[in-house]
């Protein structure tokens, strides 16, 4: 696996670079661009799973994308550039504000930069829903208002804004990804705080399922990672300069049919345990998804599929969650 940063033969279209590459999303994008026989660059501060690095024409680059002279390294000779590296956790943004900002604000910003300056042809940018901010109107389509209230979601449309303004001023050809509720196999129990995966694991464990929030009121689009990654792909292919697509599967579902969903797929009634005195986020987010179905974007996994294999995948007593959800740093303290 080659790590020579100064190549200079011109790029094809099949060079292309993830950052983020050795997470959980991008790791997945990763092993979809080598079937597809791409040439891969993982732009990351932690090295790739060793099955992500023995994949043919995947090779690695260390960055810290903050500094911008690391991202014009790492991003010399690319055609396609997928930026996905970023911190995801709402919980750590509210205990670490500045830090979440300089990850996701400044390394969008150092990315978006790099790419102008080195001709780069496509940049895909993955932000996410948590820029709308509580839902106005239902389902949401991409002109929804943006009024983030977590400071996660303040920095992934500081990314979304220095990029879209770099497209105006210098033509920088981004299109960006605002994923809802990502579910999936290889997520960390330590910071996914999404809740097909912990209802899922402490459901294995034959516990019972915390809940916070109202149970019927609080809904989720639950979209696969591999459907994230064929939307990338789309946006890639597709996708409008300057624009932004919402990714999801289209599809309410509230957290007790999540948890009958899980109920079915591990052939155990699932119990919960409800934690009701906390009902900031019980609102309905669910995507709009037409904008993306109209370049060719159709959502492949049901739910009920999905959690069948994430429970084959995750086995018995798998690690139980530890992510927590907080929007306040004296709750963040708590937990």
């Amino acid at each position: 696996m080659s790590t020579n940063a100064f190549d200079t033969s011109p790029p094809s279209d099949d060079d292309v670079a993830v950052t983020g590459g050795s997470g959980f999303v991008g790791g997945h994008l990763v092993a979809m661009l080598a079937e597809l026989g791409k040439n891969v660059t993982i732009v990351d501060l932690s090295y790739p799973p060793p099955e992500l690095a023995a994949l043919p024409g995947v090779r690695y680059r260390r960055a810290d994308l903050r500094d911008y002279g690391d991202a014009l390294l790492a991003l010399r000779g690319v055609h396609t550039v997928f930026h996905l590296a970023g911190n995801a956790s709402g919980t750590k943004s509210v205990e670490y504000p500045r830090f979440d900002f300089q990850v996701n604000g400044l390394g969008t910003c150092n990315v978006g930069n790099a790419c102008a300056e080195l001709g780069v042809k496509r940049l895909v940018s993955l932000s996410s829903a948590i820029v709308y901010g509580t839902p106005q109107h239902f389902p949401i389509s991409e002109d929804h208002p943006t009024r983030p209230f977590l400071p996660y979601g303040a920095s992934k449309y500081s990314g979304e804004l220095t990029l879209r303004s770099m497209h105006d001023a210098v033509g920088l050809p981004v299109v960006i990804g605002r994923p809802f509720v990502i579910y999936g196999p290889r997520e960390d129990p330590r910071s996914a705080g999404g809740e097909v995966s912990q209802f899922l694991r402490w459901q294995l464990n034959q516990l019972p399922i915390p809940v916070v929030g109202d149970i019927d009121r609080k809904t989720r689009d639950f979209v696969h990672v591999t459907d994230v990654c064929s939307a990338l792909l789309t946006l890639a292919e597709s996708g409008v300069p300057g624009e932004a697509y919402n990714i999801g599967s289209g599809r309410e579902v509230s957290m007790r049919e999540l948890a009958d969903a899980v109920a079915g797929a591990t052939g155990r009634p699932a119990r919960l345990e409800v934690d009701d005195s906390m009902l900031e986020d019980s609102f309905r987010l669910v995507a709009d998804i037409s904008k993306l179905e109209a370049i060719g974007y159709r959502p492949r996994v049901e739910l009920a599929d999905g959690l069948r294999s994430l429970a084959t995948e995750l086995g018995p007593f798998p690690e139980l969650p530890t992510a927590t959800v907080a929007f306040r740093r004296e709750d963040a303290v708590k937990s």
